[in-house]
């Protein structure tokens, strides 16, 4: 959908919003204990809509373009997206409250090949045997770098599958294929003008389906954890914003690009992840840590350059 000479821009686009995702991962996880996993679930959606709503109107008056209006194809798809991600998101949430919470991150980030099946089979995007490649090479790397056995990572990942963490990772990884497959679809489908008008179309209504689904929840059944958020809005206006700002990056991508392409890419976010990390405890990598950043940074160039 990008016009000629940009089709590029989803390249950097892309590495934006894994660093941004990075940022909101870090206030986020800092609020569960507080809001509990739906809670911090609520917490990107709510406070990330204002920023979502400001977006589309910039969209809008810098290009001089009318709001779209949504049709049952795009209606459909984009609740499929907000959906899935609101379910994805609670349940990595909660894999990283268990103890044993890097298997099932390993495991979530089978979402690259999900991702890649479910985009072929509901979108029809074919993916080319390099980019193929790209997405097993990435796969692994992320299996090195969060190993449930620290020095046979693959044997503990295909042994450890059938336990609670594994498979919520895998339900999480299953949730955001499917999220990042609705809001391709819905990108697609809505009649817009530009990919930035409909990418930032998608984000808004993505993100009030959410607050909604979700926060009307909370306020049947859990109201005290809506009072709590609402005290705690310092905190959650910066995991909003980031929320926000990384979703624009993701959703203008994904309306470029492939999603099995958006999605290997942005494993970037690992990258900002770990420098954080050794920045702040100056922390030596291990020999598996090594192999896993040289075979995930292998996939990276390889999506780049021909995926």
């Amino acid at each position: 959908m990008a016009p000629g000479g940009l089709e590029w821009l989803w390249i950097p686009l892309t590495i934006w919003a894994g660093f941004a995702q990075t940022l909101r991962n870090a206030a986020q996880r800092h609020l569960i204990a507080d809001l509990g996993t739906l809670g911090a679930t609520l917490v990107r959606f709510l406070y990330g809509l204002p920023f979502a709503a400001a977006w589309l109107v910039i969209v809008l008056l810098i290009r001089g373009d009318s709001i779209p209006q949504p049709n049952l194809g795009f209606l459909a798809w984009v609740t499929e997206g907000a959906l899935a991600q609101i379910a994805a998101t609670a349940l990595l949430l909660r894999v990283m409250a268990e103890r044993n919470f890097t298997l099932g991150v390993a495991y979530s980030k089978t979402e690259l090949v999900q991702v890649a099946v479910f985009a072929l089979v509901f979108l029809g995007d074919e993916i080319s045997l390099l980019a193929a490649i790209a997405v097993m090479l990435a796969t692994i790397g992320v299996l090195f770098l969060s190993p449930a056995d620290k020095e046979r990572p693959l044997a503990g990942f295909i042994r450890g599958w059938t336990s609670r963490t594994a498979l919520l990772g895998l339900a999480s990884g299953t949730g955001f294929a499917l999220a990042a497959v609705g809001y391709r679809g819905a990108a697609l489908e809505v009649d817009a003008p530009s990919f930035l008008v409909a990418a930032a179309f998608t984000l808004f209504w993505a993100q009030a389906i959410q607050t909604v689904a979700l926060g009307g929840w909370l306020l049947v059944r859990q109201p005290g954890i809506v009072g709590t958020l609402l005290q705690v809005w310092r905190p959650s206006i910066f995991a909003g914003f980031m929320g926000a700002a990384a979703s624009v990056g993701w959703f203008t991508a994904m309306a470029i690009e492939p999603v099995a392409h958006v999605r290997t890419l942005g494993l970037v976010e690992l990258f900002f992840a770990y420098l954080l990390s050794r920045r702040i405890f100056l922390e030596s990598l291990s020999r598996s840590e090594v192999v896993g950043i040289a075979l995930l940074s292998l996939g990276l160039v390889v999506i780049i350059l021909g995926g």
